[in-house]
């Protein structure tokens, strides 16, 4: 069985709406669906356990607040004989709302929790029993089809409004179960908004973090009403597309950052490479420069070498030449001096 919540959408086909006895056994039967279940599950299945006992107390709480508000009322203000049953069946809910209320603040693994929840389901099964076998069929007698589907109606709009967890305090006969009952509803309505807002909020941020930190997200369900739940779940779906949207931009950004660390590395190691080449490059041709210039320079001090040993010579050659030439000419000037100096003695003499 599915949530409570899927019950009124079987009161409308096609035009056609559900009478009243016949919308409450509908009703008895998810409950009892419901009971079914709890009582299968296993002794340590706890989250099982508190998943079912919630959809326990918002059918029971929705279903007891639309019996209150108008199928009671009605009925004994119809079918005089329902006095009786009616008002027993008011004190069985005062009972089930008192258990509803320690059940729904009960931990699963609490020692008294399934005992609690047995003595609800006795409880109202005993109540199930005596409305579908007694109260009903007087009903059904005394009131006409079109007058139960009115009714029925009116129960099914009422459900809209009707509180999904117990108020044991609250008042359960008119005028004041109306009242209060609607009140009652729209608090329950927006707790349960909120407590989903909670709960999808805290999930959204689990999911965030898991996704961050690379582990496995939790997959721990909303605990609540219908209401509680849906909010919950869709605060969650909402969250989870923008963290998807997020992730998968930075996952691009990771991406785009590699490819651009990955070009800057090789950029780098180019100017490395580049660098590298022109170092040794420079240092080759410094090389080869100095070679140059130190072969250039033996070879200006070997032709100095030569070029004065050269000179060396041909001053020294000048020199000889020189010395002869001045050697020579001085025995021709002595002899050309001897030779006047003779010619004047003979002239003197003659």
């Amino acid at each position: 069985m599915g949530h409570a919540r899927s019950w009124p959408d079987k009161a409308r086909v096609d035009g056609w709406v559900m009478d009243a006895i016949t919308l409450l056994k509908d009703e008895h039967k998810a409950v009892e669906k419901l009971f079914k279940r709890f009582e299968a599950a296993g002794d340590r299945a706890y989250t099982e356990k508190r998943d079912i006992s919630d959809r326990i107390i918002e059918a029971l709480s929705k279903h007891a607040a639309i019996e209150e508000m108008l199928f009671y009322p009605v009925t004994r203000a119809t079918v005089p004989e329902t006095t009786d049953i009616v008002l027993e069946s008011l004190e069985e809910h005062h009972v089930v709302k008192w258990v509803l209320s320690e059940i729904e603040k009960m931990d699963p693994t609490d020692e008294r929790f399934d005992a609690k929840v047995t003595v609800l389901i006795e409880n109202v099964r005993h109540h199930v029993k005596e409305e579908e076998e007694e109260y009903f069929p007087q009903v059904r007698d005394e009131l006409g089809r079109k007058a139960l589907s009115e009714l029925g109606d009116a129960m099914e709009q009422a459900r809209a409004t009707a509180p999904s967890h117990p108020h044991p305090n609250a008042p359960d006969t008119p005028p004041g179960n109306v009242a209060v009952g609607t009140a009652a509803g729209m608090v329950d309505l927006v707790g349960d908004t909120i407590s989903g807002l909670t709960q999808g909020g805290v999930s959204a941020a689990q999911d965030v973090i898991a996704r961050v930190l690379g582990s496995k997200k939790q997959t721990k369900s909303p605990t609540g009403t219908s209401t509680a739940k849906r909010t919950a779940a869709k605060v969650r779906g909402g969250a989870a597309d923008v963290t998807n949207k997020v992730s998968a931009a930075a996952d691009e950004a990771r991406r785009t950052g590699k490819a651009t660390t990955k070009k800057a590395t090789r950029t780098a190691k180019a100017a490395r490479t580049g660098a590298k080449g022109t170092a040794t490059s420079a240092r080759s041709s410094a090389k080869k420069t100095a070679r140059a210039a130190k072969a250039g320079a033996k070879g200006t001090v070997t032709s100095a070498k030569r070029s004065a040993k050269a000179t060396r010579s041909t001053a020294k050659r000048a020199a000889t030449t020189t010395g002869r030439t001045a050697k020579a000419s001085a025995k021709r000037t002595a002899g050309q001096a001897k030779a006047g100096a003779t010619t004047t003695k003979k002239a003197a003499k003659r």
